[in-house]
Order: structure tokens, then C-alpha cells, then sequence
């Protein structure tokens, strides 16, 4: 009781091959170059690697071998409570450095053509989770309430939502006070 000691940890890591503008995709190197990696390194105790899998850049490619990594892990996946963490690297051609995105989006808008000439504008990459509207609704409602209430342009107002430290709730309740 008590003693049981931190659960396990399997870690599951995605990348992507290359696409528009990207000849040579670091994730597919870094992906492809783990295992061996840690094989060579180790882990700490209790942490293990799952899965190791580079997708096609392709919206039509890469859902597939992902739906597929998933089921195949989820079958492995035992009864011992253990902690599964999914890892998808990406890449973001005019960063200079990593960054972590906090949410995910159910959304394909594709400024060019993936590997497979598919270039979709908001539409959602699993169609059973729903639509992809009610986030841009909540900035597309503030923003157009703060330009109706106030007489402003909504370039400005546009400028005005991104520099806010308020989150969107925030911004609803006092657009909601104020009208």
C-alpha cells in the first residue's frame, strides 16, 4: 500500500516525411534515428519506447498508418495502469527554434498541395469528432462584437483579440456585461 512505486511510462513518437518546402523532414530523421538511440542510451526505469513511426505528409497518407499505430499500440496496451504518451513532432520551416504546441486542432487548411495534391481549407481531419467551426466562432463572434459594439475596423480589432491576455471565455462574459 502506498508503495508501489511511479507507473509505467510508454512513449509513442510520430514524425512526418518530407513535403512542399521541406526536402528533407527532421522529424523522419529524428524518428527513424530513436530506436537505435536509445537502444544505445537506455531509459530511465520504467519508461518504455512503443511505437517509432514516420507518416506520409499527405492528409489522405498519414491518417491510415496513424489510425493504424494507435490500434496496434492499444492492443499491446496492458492491464498494469500504465501511462501511454503520444509524442507527434512536426515541423515549422520558418522557426528557428522548438516549440510546443498546447492544442490540437481537428483541421485540415493546407496553404499548398500535400504530397498526394490535396489541399483542403477548414475541414476537419476526423469527421466523427465533430466540426472544426466553434473555435474560429468564438473569435470570429468577439471580434466582430468588439468592432460592432466600439465603431472600430476589424483589422484593429484583429490586432486588439491577439496582444489580449484575456482568454476567449474572459472576452465572452465581459462582451455578454457590456451589451
Amino acid at each position: 500500500m502506498g508503495s508501489e512505486g511511479p507507473k509505467a511510462v510508454t512513449i509513442h513518437i510520430n514524425g512526418f516525411k518530407k513535403f512542399q518546402g521541406i526536402a528533407e523532414n527532421p522529424t523522419e530523421t529524428v524518428v527513424n534515428n530513436l530506436k537505435a538511440y536509445v537502444e544505445r542510451r537506455g531509459l530511465p526505469a520504467g519508461v518504455t519506447l512503443g511505437s517509432c513511426t514516420v507518416l506520409e505528409a499527405a492528409g489522405d497518407g498519414a491518417l491510415p498508418t496513424l489510425l493504424k499505430t494507435l490500434e496496434s499500440s492499444i492492443s499491446q496496451t496492458n492491464t498494469n495502469n500504465e501511462q501511454v504518451i503520444w509524442i507527434h513532432l512536426g515541423v515549422n520551416s520558418g522557426s528557428s527554434k522548438f516549440a510546443l504546441e498546447r492544442q490540437a486542432v481537428n483541421e485540415a487548411t493546407f496553404l499548398c498541395p500535400d504530397q498526394l495534391g490535396w489541399q483542403p481549407q477548414q475541414i476537419p481531419v476526423v469527421l466523427e469528432d465533430g466540426g472544426i467551426s466553434r473555435s474560429r466562432q468564438a473569435v470570429s463572434f468577439a471580434i466582430m462584437s468588439i468592432t460592432t459594439h466600439f465603431g472600430l475596423q476589424s483589422r484593429r480589432v484583429t490586432s486588439l483579440c491577439l496582444s489580449m491576455f484575456l482568454s476567449s471565455q474572459q472576452l465572452m462574459k465581459t462582451l455578454k456585461c457590456n451589451s
